[in-house]
């Protein structure tokens, strides 16, 4: 049982890094630009757009387990 859990630790981080690299790929003058306009942005914003993030990643995890 505990390899079949590790498997699905695996293949959900490699998801993550497939989804994360696929921008920087893609897109890479395009993320440079928005990464300067980032330099711009108050840290607060950062921080709240970042906690909102991680609240709809716990909640879609919650819902998707339940």
């Amino acid at each position: 049982m505990e390899s079949v859990n590790l498997k699905f630790f695996l293949c959900v981080i490699g998801m993550v890094l497939v989804l994360e690299g696929l921008p920087y790929f893609a897109f890479p003058e395009k993320l440079k630009t928005l990464y300067l306009k980032m330099l711009e942005t108050s840290d607060t914003s950062l921080r709240m757009a970042g906690f909102l993030a991680m609240v709809i990643g716990l909640l879609l995890v919650y819902f998707g387990t339940s």
